[in-house]
């Protein structure tokens, strides 16, 4: 499946509290259970404004369809085309 990076701008979301930040990802997979096998959330990073998603879905319709239904916002959403790494100067 695609792997996709959604950028979420959210103000003050690092100051959130581990209950808060707990509650946001039950409602996230609650949503993602909702929509089926098709999409998978991989990790999310945390800044002070932003929250960075790593998700696998078959397509960005998914992506955009879990944003709506779990009331966060998908700002922008795009797709990975290749990682690379320290190993691939090797």
């Amino acid at each position: 499946m695609p792997k996709f990076v959604i950028e979420r701008d959210m103000p003050a979301v690092g100051k959130l509290s581990a209950s808060e930040l707990r509650g946001a990802a039950q409602k996230s997979c609650d949503t993602l259970d909702a929509l089926g096998p098709k999409i998978q959330w991989i990790q999310s990073y945390v800044t002070d404004d932003r929250i960075y998603c790593v998700y696998y879905a078959a397509n960005e319709g998914l992506v955009r369809q879990h944003a709506e239904r779990s009331g966060f916002p998908a700002d922008r959403i795009s797709q990975v085309r290749n990682v690379i790494e320290p190993a691939t100067a090797e």
